[in-house]
């Protein structure tokens, strides 16, 4: 057999044999580069896999700023890299931009006669560059920027294997330098959203608590003048002792927020009677319901029914399913409490003869701040915070709270909790 086709067929297979070893080295590196989301990491892996792969002395990946339209270098191999950040590299007179605006891979044998070269860079890093193979970084269609790799070790020039190999890896990199900025611009929108989070708490507890102790002066002088009035003084200061009114139950509701916000939910557990809780209830919101003309009727079973949890809770979350009744509910309009014992649980229900609920606004009107009425034309006031508090007190007792209701003819709202077997 002849010699030359013998040595060809020698350097064929390994020729293909380093191609496998390539392609398997090119899957191990997909694998790895999508398993990793820290950029500065990403991009360390990048450049030196890059480089050992192509067989250079050095390599970088230049990302486009969206703010200035430049490229920057956000990673590169060597120790001048801090220097290498600052330098900013124009789309236009420069060969990354060519690579960058054609969306091409480009060779360089020679770059001391390409006039594109920026000479600015090696002078910063000490680095001479002699020749350049740089390809596109793609994501789809859109390029986020150039992969480098600069002066082949053995002094061969570039050539197709090494255009295919290091495009290969840039395909693999753009991807998991894109997840990687989508994962970044996350944590940092979180933080942010936490940050406001933050400040809204602030806010609300340093609001209430500032507003608490000039609104207490109005309403006792406004009280102590009321039991001196007469006349129309009399109607105008009950005026007055009504916007206080409103005012204080703004602030309780800032204030229940926040304090449930804060975590603080610890629950002072005790025996509590169904029915004293209710009876308590009625009592503090017969007044109010009977100014606006209002019924209220409370239907309770004789035997005591027992339950455990806070009470001081339990009887904000129900006051503020009672406001809501009370303040949706007309003039010689009906509200009723209704408690019955079921196996295990107690149910206990508020009932109006109110303006009613949307079908499409029942599953949203337990969410903090949301209102069904348009804050631009609506009748009833409030923060939209009193069902959201309810609903997390209720829940704290390991209770469920839901609403039911036809536009126009009132509304159901229900809660389940457990009820315990012991006797008093």
């Amino acid at each position: 057999m002849d010699t030359k086709v013998v040595n060809r067929s020698e350097h064929d297979v390994q020729q293909l044999v380093q191609t496998v070893e390539r392609l398997e080295r090119m899957v191990a590196i997909g694998q790895m580069l999508n398993s990793t989301l820290d950029l500065s990491q990403l991009l360390e892996t990048i450049i030196s896999t890059a480089s050992e792969l192509v067989g250079t002395q050095a390599a970088s990946i230049l990302l486009m700023d969206e703010r200035t339209g430049e490229l920057f270098f956000a990673a590169a191999t060597g120790s001048s890299r801090e220097e290498l950040r600052k330098i900013k590299v124009p789309l236009v007179g420069s060969i990354a931009g060519t690579i960058y605006k054609t969306r091409e891979p480009l060779i360089v044998a020679d770059v001391s006669g390409d006039a594109r070269h920026y000479a600015g860079v090696d002078q910063s890093t000490k680095f001479q560059t002699r020749s350049l193979l740089g390809v596109p970084l793609l994501v789809r269609t859109r390029c986020i920027g150039v992969l480098e790799a600069l002066n082949k070790i053995n002094e061969e020039p570039f050539n197709e294997e090494d255009i295919r190999t290091l495009s290969a890896m840039a395909s693999h990199a753009a991807i998991a330098i894109e997840n990687a900025r989508l994962v970044a611009s996350l944590r940092e929108a979180n933080q942010r959203l936490s940050e406001l989070d933050r400040l809204k708490s602030n806010f609300i507890s340093i609001a209430s608590h500032e507003l608490r102790t000039p609104l207490m002066i109005v309403q006792g002088f406004a009280s102590f003048l009321r039991e001196q009035a007469s006349g129309d003084m009399t109607s105008d200061l009950d005026m007055v002792l009504r916007g206080a009114s409103k005012l204080q139950a703004i602030i309780d509701q800032m204030t229940n927020l926040n304090y449930l916000e804060a975590g603080l939910s610890e629950l002072k557990q005790e025996k509590i009677i169904v029915q004293e809780l209710i009876a308590e209830l009625e009592e503090e919101w017969r007044p109010l319901a009977a100014a606006k003309q209002q019924n209220l009727h409370v239907n309770m079973p004789p035997t005591p029914i027992l339950i455990r949890g806070d009470r001081g809770k339990l009887n904000l979350a129900f006051s503020n399913l009672l406001n809501n009744a009370v303040k949706f509910t007309p003039e010689n309009g009906h509200i009723e409490i209704h408690v019955i014992l079921h196996t295990g649980r107690v149910e206990i229900t508020v009932v109006d003869t109110g303006i009613g609920i949307p079908k499409e606004e029942l599953t949203r009107i337990f969410d903090r701040f949301y209102q069904v009425e348009d804050h631009l034309t609506r009748h009833h006031g409030g923060l939209g915070l009193g069902l959201a508090i309810a609903k997390e007190v209720i829940e704290q007792h390991n209770g469920r709270i839901w609403a039911e209701s036809v536009e126009g003819q009132g509304s159901r709202f229900r809660v389940i909790l457990p009820a315990l077997f012991e006797h008093l």
